[in-house]
């Protein structure tokens, strides 16, 4: 995005990733001729299309240079990525060739975000969750704010909050490809470092390494869960807060209270005790999710009334947890759960919630090497569940790799065609209430209201 360029077109490769999606509506609400690439239509490509955003789903070059197609002059076009799509891909491969300037998803962000005090949430798990709440607790706040959210907000059903007049921007910094470290966070905060992307880092060491490299890029606080495995590199003046839902930590919570389907408890800070806080969204988990947003939040000067009121009309986030269907005989709750921890975290949840019912998990894998790197912690967590029914790999932006597939994980394996009356039939020959959990970041969604629909029937 060069100063002596005059960028007028913006083509987003791989526009129906939620990260993507929110950039070009960025784009599109600044005035810029906005339209992208994707491989398949979607609820969310279908939402960018009626606000008036063009998009292919034909992955050739002829698409975007028909002559309604404003994507010809690479000298007033900026062409952005994702890792998604892959460098063989026709359309990328045209692109390049012609001399369009390609830049990443991550660095065009960075760029977007640096003239505002940015306040990321980075972390093996909870960032989408947490960085929502925390855009929710400043949106609705005197202070106000902008945001790019890696899910669609279920309290203003976009993943992209817009607000002039503040300095603010909320973003999930997200370690993939290390794209957080094009991020100059003015605070964050960090939720785990349980590894995870080896494809990308190799080792845990090397990806806790890359965590230790964000941390040195932010310019005002680190806020970071207590006891995790990580080393801040901080620069000089910045200063380090630890938080935990359990009495630890300099912001925890205490008085934890769970009556009535509601969790209420007492956020603790260095300087005050905030009462009766009580969460909209009553998942265990959340309890630490909100403590890490109401944080920073207080950090920059949210009242205690505003982090009342906010964390109570918090609504969540679409697929972290959704319960779609809860009567005396079935629930179901659907979330994007990919990583062992993450998983065990659903699992635990339920359990609390629903403690006589019998759980049937459906998991649907995402990406080979993630497969292959944890099949040891994914068969031990997914067969705590009572029953397990298992979805051929997702494979993303992968290729397949000899031997890594769903059986390796101990389970059913049945196909996505047949996952419907596969529940149905399950549901119809119980005996005792049940609770079907479906998880995965591939496409397994997809499904969801065809599952819902099946039940309620």
């Amino acid at each position: 995005m060069s100063a002596q360029r005059d960028i007028q077109n913006i083509f987003f490769l791989g526009i129906g990733g939620i990260g993507m999606s929110a950039l070009a509506r960025y784009f599109h609400h600044h005035g810029y001729t906005v339209s992208g690439y994707d491989r398949t239509p979607s609820a969310l490509t279908q939402e960018l299309e009626a606000e008036g955003i063009a998009i292919t789903y034909t992955d050739d070059p002829k698409t975007i240079t028909n002559n309604q197609s404003p994507i010809t002059n690479p000298t007033n076009t900026l062409v952005v990525r994702t890792p998604a799509v892959p460098e063989d891909s026709a359309i990328y491969t045209y692109l390049r060739e012609r001399g369009f300037d390609i830049r990443k998803r991550a660095e065009v962000l960075g760029l977007v975000t640096k003239q505002m005090k940015a306040l990321c949430v980075a972390g093996t798990h909870g960032k989408t969750t947490t960085s929502t709440m925390l855009a929710h607790l400043l949106y609705q706040s005197h202070l106000g704010t902008n945001a790019f959210l890696g899910g669609i907000s279920m309290n203003y059903n976009t993943n992209l909050l817009l607000n002039k007049d503040s300095e603010f921007v909320v973003v999930e910094a997200d370690e993939y490809d290390r794209s957080f470290h094009h991020l100059t966070p003015y605070m964050s905060v960090v939720t785990a470092v349980d590894a995870d992307h080896l494809d990308i880092y190799g080792t845990p060491e090397a990806y806790r390494e890359a965590f230790a490299h964000y941390t040195s890029l932010i310019t005002g606080s680190l806020v970071m869960k207590h006891g995790i495995e990580l080393q801040p590199r901080l620069q000089a003046g910045v200063k380090c807060y630890t938080y935990s839902a359990e009495p630890e930590g300099d912001f925890h919570a205490e008085n934890i209270r769970i009556a009535d389907g509601q969790i209420t408890f007492d956020f603790v800070t260095p300087q005050e005790t905030i009462t009766d806080i009580r969460l909209g969204v009553p998942v265990w988990v959340n309890i630490e999710n909100a403590v890490a947003a109401m944080t920073v939040a207080w950090l920059n000067g949210v009242t205690a009334d505003e982090l009342r009121s906010g964390i109570a009309s918090f609504r969540g986030v679409l697929r972290r947890f959704n319960i779609h269907v809860n009567t005396p005989k079935v629930a179901y709750i659907d979330d994007y759960a990919h990583h062992p921890e993450e998983i065990a975290t659903a699992i635990n949840s339920i359990r609390i919630l629903f403690p006589e019912r019998k759980l049937i998990g459906v998991f649907q894998p995402h990406l080979y090497t993630r497969t292959r790197d944890f099949a040891e912690d994914f068969s031990r967590v997914l067969h705590t569940m009572d029953e397990l029914i298992l979805l051929p790999i997702y494979p993303a932006r992968e290729e397949p790799i000899p031997g890594v597939t769903s059986e390796m994980l101990c389970g059913q394996v049945i196909e996505k065609k047949d996952l419907v009356a596969a529940l149905q039939q399950r549901v119809a020959a119980s005996t005792q209430p049940l609770v079907i959990l479906t998880v995965g970041a591939g496409d397994i969604d997809r499904l969801v209201p065809q599952i819902t629909n099946a039940l309620h029937e």
